[in-house]
């Protein structure tokens, strides 16, 4: 079956799929990842201003980074589900319910006390909280791709049942029996003198990311079905099929993200992750992808985790209140879309 020429277009001709052929400098005027880029440059010196002997210093950016390391991994998974034209409101809760399943299972190794593990039982504990998150994510999948429920309805349900599985498994509080090798490690431990562990994991998979979607048959892929579903079909590509893998993949990501974590917090902290899929969201459309699919970046997905991650930071530094700061960091997201909905505006009517 032949493909139509605007069909064509929407699968090939996407620039921030890379297709582009406009001169670079044109390019990255245009982008959106150059201008969001500026913004986090230029309240990085602003705090730096503000605050000279508290905010440009290694324990405040290793602090920051340390803090944004789960919610960066998080939203690698939600970019791919957005630029496919989909959203996964469950990953907080799969965060939530891959810790507890590995911390329950590393308790159950140890005859009740993981303080002591060694590394066996924390290599299990990994594995079991990838297999569930990645378990979660192919159900997921599943509803969407093949039982053609709307993302939104799905991963709300799941959602709340991934949530509620995890309270569960502990009579409704938190697990704090975690190996204090794992913690003392990957939680709190650093490399090359000042670097986290942390903060590495989470540097590698953003990389790999990177490469998966900018450089792979799989990332392009990703582009066509959310440029134009029926047109990537019509070319060939098995979109139930990739919808299952992009799902499952968000999944295997917050399975990830559940055991740093654990990792870090040294407890599955349930109430400090509730909010982390609409932060995830917020990160990703911050960062230039759009809510419509077929468009996005990794490099715009991170500089749209660390705007809100630096705003926080800096009103902590300067003592602005708790309230203050969820009331600005709504209004920059607000204001980011609102920017980015001009610009395509713009753009499309040439």
């Amino acid at each position: 079956m032949s493909v139509s020429a605007p069909q064509q277009k929407d699968i090939q001709e996407s620039p921030e799929a890379g297709f582009g052929k406009r001169p670079l400098g044109k390019r990255l005027v245009e982008a959106n990842t150059f201008w969001i880029g500026l913004v986090l440059v230029a309240l990085v010196i602003l705090f730096s201003v503000i605050a000279p002997d508290s905010f440009p210093t290694l324990f405040t950016f290793q602090t920051l980074f340390i803090e944004s390391a789960v919610l960066l991994i998080l939203s690698v998974g939600m970019t791919f589900v957005i630029i496919t034209s989909g959203i996964d409101l469950s990953v907080g809760s799969v965060l939530i319910l891959a810790g507890m399943v590995a911390g329950k299972t590393m308790e159950a190794m140890s005859g009740g006390d993981a303080s002591k593990a060694g590394w066996g039982v924390i290599i299990v504990g990994l594995v079991v909280a990838v297999v569930t998150g990645t378990i979660w994510g192919l159900i997921n999948g599943v509803l969407v791709a093949l039982a053609k429920i709307p993302a939104l309805i799905v991963t709300l349900g799941t959602m709340g049942a991934a949530l509620a599985t995890a309270y569960l498994l502990n009579g409704g509080s938190d697990l704090r029996t975690v190996p204090a090798a794992l913690t003392q490690t990957l939680g709190y431990g650093t490399s090359f003198g000042v670097v986290p562990n942390l903060v590495i994991v989470a540097i590698v998979i953003t990389v790999i990311g990177a490469w998966l979607l900018r450089t792979t048959k799989f990332g392009r892929y990703t582009f066509a079905v959310g440029s134009n579903a029926e047109g990537a079909r019509r070319a060939g590509i098995g979109v139930t099929a990739h919808l299952l893998k992009v799902y499952t993949l968000t999944g295997f990501l917050a399975g990830i993200a559940g055991f740093l974590s654990l990792a870090y917090y040294n407890s599955t902290t349930i109430s400090g992750h509730t909010t982390d899929n609409l932060n995830a969201i917020a990160a990703v459309v911050m960062g230039g992808t759009s809510l419509f699919g077929g468009v996005g970046t990794i490099l715009g997905t991170v500089i749209g985790v660390f705007i809100p991650a630096v705003l926080r930071k800096g009103f902590n530094i300067i003592h602005v209140q708790d309230f203050w700061q969820m009331f600005i960091v709504s209004w920059v997201l607000v204001a980011a879309v609102w920017f980015d909905q001009r610009r395509r505006r713009r753009r499309n009517s040439r």
